[in-house]
């Protein structure tokens, strides 16, 4: 089974946010030595808006650092991109991405247990954050979403764990094909049907039903353009 190490674990505060009325943890920051990880995230960290963010389906959320390369080479040497934390993650990694990690993926973290439970669908506060205007959607049209877990089996991690693949039951669905469903608003009734056989999140499963009983796509421009 394959093996990599966590390079860093992060965590941040809710602060208020750019816009009149939000706030937002998405200034993470790294943490020395043990975390605790429980059902609901790592201690001390914190979401700006709980109706979007965290909750036991969006616990952790793990973004590739080799990304960070890649927007440098597309955007410039901004601020955010010049550490791990830039776009909120709490755990940061070399070696697996969207294409090598599945829906359903269980990963052993030192002490803890985690399964991959859904893509991250990425919001406006990602513009504001790297003064980028249409930056969520970048991110959307990228496929370098990062993704979120969920906690299997509450314990200790730190930076420097080896990350450990301990099942794959999807191997078929990489979150590259799922996120390329989703993202690329696609309307295929056998693709659609076949996702829908997976283990998704209520919400990305009401929107495939959606999309298959009206033949139509969704609007994201509130999520990624951000409130009027």
């Amino acid at each position: 089974m394959a093996e990599r190490l966590l390079d860093a674990v992060l965590t941040g505060r809710a602060r208020p946010y750019t816009r009149p009325g939000s706030a937002s943890a998405i200034d993470k920051r790294p943490v020395e030595g043990p975390v605790r990880v429980g059902a609901l995230g790592l201690a001390g960290d914190e979401q700006g808006d709980r109706r979007v963010h965290g909750g036991p389906d969006k616990a952790v959320h793990h973004y590739p650092f080799e990304h960070y390369r890649a927007w440098r080479e597309e955007l410039g040497d901004l601020e955010p991109l010049r550490a791990p934390g830039g776009f909120g993650e709490n755990l940061s990694g070399r070696g697996w991405t969207e294409d090598a990690v599945c829906l359903g993926d269980r990963y052993r973290i030192g002490g803890v247990l985690l399964e991959v439970s859904q893509g991250r669908q990425p919001c406006w506060k990602l513009n504001d954050r790297f003064g980028v205007a249409d930056m969520a959607r970048r991110v959307q049209a990228s496929g370098r979403t990062g993704w979120y877990y969920r906690v299997l089996e509450p314990g200790l991690l730190q930076a420097g764990a080896a990350i450990e693949l301990m099942e794959r039951p999807h191997p078929q669905w990489p979150l590259r094909r799922l996120g390329a469903l989703l993202f690329e608003r696609r309307l295929d009734p056998g693709e659609l049907r076949q996702a829908l056989e997976l283990p998704l999140v209520p919400s990305w499963r009401r929107l495939f039903e959606a999309r298959l009983q009206r033949g139509e796509i969704e609007d994201w421009s509130r999520r990624i353009d951000g409130p009027r």
